[in-house]
């Protein structure tokens, strides 16, 4: 089967659990890293149906031989695009610094977007593609702590609808808004249990569940331009 994914941010935490996930589905996975070389080689040994590759998304240069880089590694045209990594830090409107707002818009803007265009000029003749980016349900309940990562998301939001517009007929372009999935540096234990509960739902979306709509969406050939959010409803209010 002619189906070959680069995921980004896929050595730890959700991206893991996608790389594992699609290579029992027949996926051949490029797991893509930054500093986790270890744990993403590991993760390839184990899966078998996958290379690592490493990349600073910061750095525009490693951002624009990404897709490449991935394909030649798998030895075919990458079919599928995650665009998971991200990083995250919090700020107010008030108090945010510069250089934390470029960081977050290189890792969760710029280099979504760049791996995107590189992703469509290689996908072959009238090939279906598909690109899922994992957003951030925050971007439809703000969290005025967490600024310019929320604007960073919140651009990326909008920029899978148009993209969607831009790409089809050939390439699908869609997102998945994950809420309380795993524990963040910034809380404890016990916060996180609560921020889970005080969902809709009364509970979290783990990464299986993220997964789950990642499953969906690669498959839902009618689906474009979209947003799933995989919250327990928080994007709804408590």
């Amino acid at each position: 089967m002619n189906k070959a994914i680069l995921i980004t941010g896929a050595a730890t935490r959700i991206g893991r659990v996608l790389a594992s996930g699609l290579a029992d589905d027949g996926w051949r996975v490029a797991i893509h890293y930054n500093k986790s070389e270890q744990a993403a080689q590991k993760l390839a040994s184990e899966i078998g149906n996958a290379v690592s590759v490493q990349a600073n998304l910061a750095k525009a240069g490693e951002v624009e031989t990404l897709i490449s880089r991935a394909s030649d590694t798998l030895g075919k045209p990458v079919t599928a695009l995650i665009n998971n990594a991200s990083t995250y830090a919090p700020d107010d409107a008030a108090h945010y610094r510069e250089a934390a707002f470029d960081a977050h818009l290189a890792v969760n803007l710029k280099a979504p977007l760049r791996l995107a265009q590189h992703f469509a000029k290689q996908l072959p003749g009238a090939g279906q593609g598909n690109i899922i980016n994992i957003i951030d349900q925050r971007v439809l309940r703000p969290a005025p702590g967490f600024f310019t990562y929320g604007v960073s998301k919140s651009a990326l939001y909008a920029a899978t609808k148009t993209m969607a517009q831009t790409f089809a007929p050939n390439i699908r372009v869609n997102g998945i808004g994950p809420g309380p999935t795993l524990k963040s540096v910034y809380q404890s234990d016990d916060e996180f249990t609560r921020e889970a509960k005080n969902t809709l739902l009364g509970r979290g979306s783990p990464p299986e569940t993220i997964l789950h709509a990642v499953r969906y969406l690669l498959s839902a050939s009618a689906v474009t331009g979209q947003m799933i959010c995989v919250d327990g409803g928080q994007h709804l209010g408590d």
